[in-house]
């Protein structure tokens, strides 16, 4: 798994702030959501994750350097 350094947690902090709508393109796990669905971004964790709010109820984080969504 790979970590984001600082400077990059502080870009994607920057990139996708609290209250950021996103699409999901892709995710590594099991329990994903569907391709292309809808969620929030409720903040940046300190491995560069994306911690969501995803519009089916799902919770999952979006895992830096393995997942990936689309910013809207």
């Amino acid at each position: 798994m790979l970590f984001a350094n600082r400077a990059q947690i502080e870009r994607l902090r920057h990139l996708y702030p609290a209250g950021t709508r996103v699409e999901l393109i892709e995710m590594d796990d099991a329990q994903a959501p569907p391709i292309g669905t809808l969620g929030t971004v409720i903040g940046v964790d300190d491995t560069g994750s994306l911690l969501m709010d995803w519009d089916n109820g799902s919770g999952l984080n979006v895992v830096y350097g393995v997942d990936r969504v689309k910013k809207l």
